[in-house]
């Protein structure tokens, strides 16, 4: 019997947000907040506990869906993310928020792309979100730890 292996492809996306971790943490998990996860949406459902669901229907109607693998609030979250642009496969995105001088360190790490092309068009669209995100905190957005 022949095994095959799955190559899968992964990025990395990173941005120093002026703000601590947990106001940056706070902020990513809160869909009012431009650049948040799940901002962008039609439909948001969100169950945050460890294998919680959440599912997301982005402007233009794209669904997309996991769950909560880690919430360690204010250093890293952990989940699933299945959408069309997946090709319906489970990848996993970890976001880390590490103290740096001039604020957080915020990481995603997506992993288990099924193809360059799929990685690269995800790596456009989390850099999106994280620009947003930090130009929210560069013009002033303030959160309670």
């Amino acid at each position: 019997m022949i095994a095959t292996s799955v190559k899968t492809v992964e990025v990395t996306v990173e941005r120093t947000i002026p703000a601590a971790p947990g106001e940056v943490f706070d902020a990513w998990l809160d869909p009012t907040v431009p650049g948040a996860f799940g901002h962008e949406n039609e439909q948001l459902i969100v169950d945050l506990k460890p294998d919680g669901l959440w599912y997301w229907r982005s402007r233009g109607g794209t669904p997309h869906y996991g769950r909560f693998i880690e919430i360690a609030r204010p250093t890293r979250i952990q989940h699933t993310w299945m959408s069309p642009n997946t090709l319906g496969k489970e990848s996993i995105v970890t976001v880390t928020f590490q103290m740096r001088e001039g604020g957080t360190l915020m990481t995603i790490l997506h992993s288990g792309l099924p193809s360059a092309e799929m990685a690269a068009a995800h790596e456009k669209g989390w850099n999106h979100f994280l620009d947003t995100l930090s130009n929210s905190f560069a013009g002033g957005l303030r959160r309670r730890q």
